[in-house]
């Protein structure tokens, strides 16, 4: 049976609408879920519309991840730290919303809204913490690293909760077994036995380990502070 459409005139595009249905195609589906002739079904329009208001995949995607960068408030008038934690966190969420763009945040042509919330981080580095240039850039960089590093992580490990996490720990260690005793195992890597041990008393929290290592990022910023001066 053919597809009856629901619309009763052409359809309306434009290069917002058909970035935003492909942000939700990507969220419910993945990247690999995402074709121009997919999308153009979702928006019932012919593919060959949507040529008229992207160039092709890459300019689409690059609309895309402006959109999650259009989703990062950046807080002013709170300090620094408030500031710098709070863009983290802002960022972790939207890539657990938008795990497709875990690896691309910082990829192909930037728009406005990538370059206001760039400018937004450099000026409260360079401002509010009062970093000269070279160390502003080193505080963004490792900050960065370590925010997209994490949501790599976070996106790429076999479980995504406590409960999982003590799941995944009993399937690999019914697996390791089937190669080596757990006592011969336990001497020869002790401390990968206690990390067994000791995940299954206290499970793996992806929240508390990031706050974690954020607040240790932190504190290297602040110490980074103390020993410059703002030229």
């Amino acid at each position: 049976m053919a597809r009856t459409s629901k619309r009763s005139g052409p359809v309306r595009l434009s290069r917002d609408r058909i970035v935003r249905a492909a942000v939700d195609l990507a969220d419910a589906e993945g990247l690999d879920g995402l074709s121009m002739r997919r999308l153009a079904e979702d928006l019932e329009a012919a593919p060959m519309a949507l040529y008229r208001h992207v160039a092709h995949k890459d300019d689409l995607i690059d609309g895309m991840i402006d959109v999650v960068f259009s989703e990062l408030d950046f807080p002013t008038g709170s300090g620094w730290r408030t500031a710098m934690h709070e863009r983290a966190r802002g960022m972790r969420q939207a890539l657990l919303r938008h795990p497709w763009a875990v690896g691309l945040m910082e990829a192909g042509t930037p728009g406005l809204e990538s370059f206001r919330h760039h400018n937004a981080t450099m000026r409260c580095l360079r401002e509010d913490a009062g970093l000269p240039f070279p160390m502003a850039v080193h505080a963004y960089n490792v900050m960065d690293s370590y925010i997209y590093g994490f949501a790599l992580q976070e996106k790429t490990l076999p479980f995504t909760d406590s409960a999982e996490a003590v799941e995944e720990g009993q399937r690999r260690q019914t697996a390791t077994e089937a190669i080596i005793t757990p006592e011969a195992f336990a001497e020869a890597f002790p401390f990968l036995a206690d990390i067994a041990q000791q995940l299954t008393a206290n499970p793996y929290d992806f929240d508390a380990e990031f706050e974690f290592g954020l607040e240790l990022v932190l504190d290297g910023i602040e110490r980074l502070r103390k020993r410059t001066k703002k030229p």
